[in-house]
């Protein structure tokens, strides 16, 4: 966790919005195009970059990040001149980790080439499923052969530092064979996997499929026993379940997360993009066409910001403590709360006098967090 309030940044986030087609289940700030606007996106990243750092000079960072969205629609010439554009203001310092995240579409070995040699050394390749019949139903744009060819050519780039997106808990009526999806996953051997549980949200495609009975929500019992199979298979072939929604072979955690999850300062570019000075939060206009208009005035285009309370950070606190292997560094008082989790084998305390989560106490994150807090903040 980080103390200092006043701490310079040395995480910048970038948010590239464009997607080809809007996921069923997605609810992201996305801009749908068939032809991708790159030299006018860039123009505006360049023109927010400017607004809000001037002629101030270049800061070391050690994590770059572009999230979307999805970044390789920018191509490989395009994300190679937007790493260009940041890294003018914010220079990687030595072993800085620049990731990009990509569909296994966009992944060609001119694009490969181009992003390693702008300084890319890191991929996050959304596969979600490796069963087509699951890919078309959450519109994906590509098929399960198509991430195994991504995979292949980023390796071939000298990108091997590569990590894959898995969904879990999916309407029973898919038939998704998780453990199937997982062996898939493994035979790629990626340094890195992120697991993430389905959440159906109102406005989407899914949301309202639930609405009028085309889909049915997974039940409490299906997404456990989901999420406790991913964790026995990817634990077993040696990765480590470093964070409730992560994991990672030795030495391969995701250092620009790890970042957000011990809540120090980062910086965040682009539309709907949040950041954080260590002690207010801040976000950008969420519609691209709307954060363009804005930021080619010169002005900055954020949105709103909140000022954190002392009630704010005892709930991030606690939150982002209990989500990581790091841990929440515990009070006497909070025995009064955690021992009926410990007898329950939903958490431990170590040595070091830290709360951790074990893998059923991360299926109760949220209650288990708010309970501490709630705790606290009397």
């Amino acid at each position: 966790m980080c103390n200092s309030r006043s701490a310079v940044p040395r995480h910048v986030y970038v948010h590239v919005p464009f997607c080809a087609r809007r996921c069923s289940y997605c609810d992201f700030a996305i801009a749908v195009r068939r032809e991708v606007p790159v030299s006018e996106y860039l123009q505006s990243l360049a023109k927010e970059l400017q607004v809000r750092f001037g002629e101030t000079p270049a800061k070391d960072v050690d994590t770059i990040y572009f999230g979307g969205g999805t970044p390789s629609r920018l191509g490989g010439d395009g994300l190679a001149r937007a790493v260009a554009l940041v890294t003018r203001y914010f220079t990687p310092a030595a072993g800085a980790e620049i990731t990009i995240e990509a569909n296994p579409e966009d992944v060609t070995a001119t694009a490969a080439a181009q992003w390693r040699i702008a300084g890319v050394n890191r991929v996050s390749l959304g596969a979600q499923s490796f069963d087509n019949a699951v890919l078309d139903w959450m519109h994906r744009t590509h098929d399960g052969a198509a991430t195994k060819s991504a995979v292949s050519t980023l390796q071939n780039a000298d990108i091997t530092n590569l990590s894959l997106d898995l969904i879990f808990a999916l309407p029973e009526s898919l038939h998704r064979n998780l453990e199937n999806d997982i062996d898939q996953l493994l035979t790629l051997e990626p340094d890195h996997v992120s697991l993430y549980g389905l959440t159906i949200e109102p406005t989407t495609a899914l949301g309202k499929w639930v609405q009028v009975g085309k889909a049915v929500e997974q039940p409490e019992e299906g997404y456990e026993m989901d999420f406790l199979t991913a964790n026995r298979l990817l634990t077993s072939a040696g990765f480590e379940h470093y964070e409730v929604s992560n994991y990672a072979k030795p030495g391969k955690q995701a250092v620009h997360n790890a970042a957000y999850w011990a809540n120090v300062p980062y910086v965040a570019l682009g539309p709907a993009a949040h950041g954080f000075d260590g002690e207010t939060r801040r976000w950008n206009l969420r519609n691209y066409a709307e954060w363009r208009d804005v930021v080619m005035t010169g002005t900055d285009p954020i949105e709103g910001s909140e000022l954190l309370t002392n009630e704010n950070r005892v709930a991030e606190s606690v939150y982002l403590g209990l989500r990581s292997e790091a841990g929440l560094l515990t009070t006497n008082s909070d025995h009064a709360v955690i021992d009926r989790w410990i007898q329950a084998g939903w958490a431990s305390v170590g040595a070091d006098n830290r709360l951790r989560c074990t893998t059923n106490g991360w299926l109760r994150l949220d209650s288990l967090a708010a309970a501490l807090t709630h705790h606290r903040s009397r």
